[in-house]
């Protein structure tokens, strides 16, 4: 399948260059990822020249992620995503558009769709703004059940509404969906996000009285899973510091290698003494990305105060070459001043905890973050990570962190 669809874009840039040169032009793009049921994924980008190359911003209600690592050969563009392992190839067509594949690796393997962008179009889905829409403004209590129907996942959508216009998240176990941006077309909600990792969502629902149903939530190529929502001003997700267990009778500890191969332990002398987070993490993880953000910035702050952080990494490969490159674009990306560790086991491997941390009865999602005091010990395990997408959620949960590391800061 992927030979013929790298075959695919090879034929096209051929035949684009037959005709000269044509131009990836500056302005404003609306592209979608092409499923076979239709269901297309789309999202809105922007391209720029800066100093004499092109930068695109990939946009996502109030997320803007910019992309400079742009090249083009003949008629052919290929626009390398900046922290995930995944890129965009296309082709320019005679009409100015692009027509081509979005690749992304997997852990030994490749996962591809095929997209379109189209020059001059701003708009991300259309509507009739003189005709009358329902609301989707507010919190909603929404259920997901996977297409087989055994699998159920529960989570809370909140949505901001300005005329037709949505912009929001669902907030789950793990974090978030991130930017969710659409509309409200007479009664059918339409959101979308693709942030080129493995966010590629699009989301449909029909408001009734007030729940919203035949809801359909397509991810990626094939993925589709269904959900219903009630609104509910009071819903809310578990306790994210009761979700992740561990033995108080096992000693904690930690021994890998950071991106160039030196092993770093939990009981070297920088962590001594010091209050300690441990980021488990994965580069592939889009809510691990907006954590990164985060604590780099606190680490920044609270380094001097006594704190030290340290990120362990389950990426799609066991292979350390590869793993390292992938994180080390989150390390460059925010500047990150703390080790950053690959720990050589899978995000798949389902004995991941106990090969890694036996501490712990399980790693329950990504991003997980533990809390460790003076004495070396456990005191907390936050699991999730609310982004800025979160709003209010995102704020809450900075000062929950805040809070948390000035107490433990406190203790003799």
């Amino acid at each position: 399948m992927m030979r013929h669809i790298f075959s695919g874009v090879l034929l096209m840039t051929g035949l684009a260059g037959c005709a000269g040169r044509r131009e990836f032009r500056d302005g404003q793009w609306r592209a979608y990822l092409e499923r076979k049921d239709g269901n297309n994924v789309v999202f809105n980008f922007d391209v720029k020249d800066s100093a004499g190359r092109k930068v695109l911003y990939m946009r996502n209600a109030g997320e803007r992620v910019e992309v400079d690592s742009i090249s083009m050969s003949r008629d052919s563009v290929f626009i390398r995503m900046p922290f995930f392992e995944s890129q965009l190839r296309g082709a320019l067509t005679a009409d100015g558009n692009i027509e081509g594949v979005w690749i992304i690796h997997l852990a030994d393997s490749f996962r591809a769709m095929p997209f379109k962008a189209f020059y001059g179009e701003d708009y991300r889905f259309k509507t009739d703004s003189s005709m009358r829409f329902a609301s989707a403004e507010g919190r909603w209590a929404a259920v997901f059940r996977s297409s087989n129907g055994k699998d159920t996942v529960f989570r809370v959508g909140e949505f901001m509404q300005k005329g037709p216009e949505v912009i929001g998240t669902f907030l789950d176990a793990g974090g978030d969906l991130r930017y969710l941006q659409g509309i409200m077309d007479v009664d059918t909600l339409r959101l979308s996000t693709f942030d080129g990792s493995t966010h590629a969502y699009y989301f449909t629902a029909v408001r009734r009285g007030d729940s919203l149903v035949g809801g359909k939530y397509y991810a990626g190529p094939v993925n589709y899973s269904t959900w219903t929502a009630v609104k509910d001003s009071a819903a809310h997700l578990e306790d994210e510091y009761a979700i992740t267990k561990w033995k108080k009778d096992v000693p904690f500890g930690f021994s890998f290698k950071d991106l160039d191969g030196h092993t770093v332990s939990f009981g070297d002398d920088r962590f001594k003494g010091k209050v300690l987070l441990v980021q488990i993490m994965g580069s592939w993880c889009p809510n691990c990305l907006d954590e990164t953000r985060f604590l780099s910035k606190f680490y920044d702050e609270y380094h001097n105060k006594g704190v030290e952080i340290v990120s362990l990494a389950y990426e799609r490969s066991t292979d350390f070459d590869r793993s390292a490159n992938a994180v080390r674009l989150f390390q460059t990306g925010f500047d990150v001043k703390y080790p950053m560790l690959i720990t050589g086991v899978t995000v798949g491997d389902p004995q991941k905890a106990s090969k890694t941390l036996p501490q712990l009865d399980d790693i329950a999602n990504f991003p997980t973050t533990i809390f460790v005091n003076k004495k070396g010990q456990i005191e907390k395990i936050h699991t999730g990570f609310s982004g800025p997408g979160t709003g209010e959620h995102y704020d809450e949960q900075k000062k929950e962190f805040y809070d948390e590391v000035n107490g433990l800061l406190a203790e003799k």
